[in-house]
């Protein structure tokens, strides 16, 4: 059965599944959505919840490569096509559709003072496992300021142990692999980035320590 019609009908599908529409927006020329695309929805992780329900899956017991791309393309795929939409992913590249460039186009996404983006409610925790192109104009909600905007401490800049993370010098990810070797870098393999945990809107999302090492075993593996 299709889901209701509208954004909250296909909020409530997302949520069946325990995804969550994390932005949506209606393209423009230079956007690089799919011809025919009027609403381009992205998705991610409904927390809590979201690991309870992927580590019961047949993709991750199955214990072999890339269990949760695999997850998010069955999942993502069937739900696109309860809705009538094409189903997209930030896996699967070269060439790879241009996600950061969506996240900072759906007005829910920005670029953190520490440099990795930052999302109104998943903080610096976000992460997209696909988006949806709907040839209909769906109306959207009002847009969400900018938690930054009223972060007094910029905890995610200063908390980072070798100042790796700094909008205003770029990412230094040789520092970051090389701490994450150190007995110190314990904590941010097994709980998750410290300066993405430092964020205040993080600190409220949900996720739980072990989604978080899965994702930072991945990284630095």
């Amino acid at each position: 059965m299709p889901p209701e019609p509208g954004y909250d009908g296909l909020l409530n599908a997302c949520r069946a599944v325990q995804l969550d529409i994390l932005g949506a927006f209606h393209p423009e020329p230079g956007d690089k959505t799919p011809d025919g695309c009027g609403t381009l929805v992205l998705l991610g992780p409904r927390e809590p919840g979201f690991w309870a329900a992927f580590t019961q899956s047949p993709e991750y017991r199955a214990g072999t490569a890339h269990p949760l791309d695999r997850w998010s393309d069955r999942i993502i795929r069937a739900l696109a096509a309860r809705v009538q939409a094409g189903a997209l992913f930030p896996f699967g590249g070269p060439p790879y559709q241009p996600f950061i460039a969506w996240a900072l186009r759906s007005g829910r996404a920005w670029q953190s003072p520490a440099g990795p983006l930052v999302h109104d409610s998943a903080g610096m925790m976000v992460s997209y496992r696909g988006a949806l192109a709907l040839r209909e104009r769906m109306p959207l909600p009002e847009l969400p300021l900018c938690p930054c905007d009223t972060c007094a401490d910029r905890s995610c800049v200063s908390t980072c142990p070798v100042g790796a993370l700094r909008r205003d010098k770029g990412y230094d990810v040789a520092a970051c692999h090389s701490y994450l070797d150190t007995d110190a870098g314990t904590d941010c393999m097994t709980r998750g980035c410290r300066a993405r945990r430092a964020c205040p809107v993080s600190k409220n999302y949900g996720r739980l320590e072990p989604q978080s090492a899965f994702h930072m075993k991945a990284f630095h593996p």
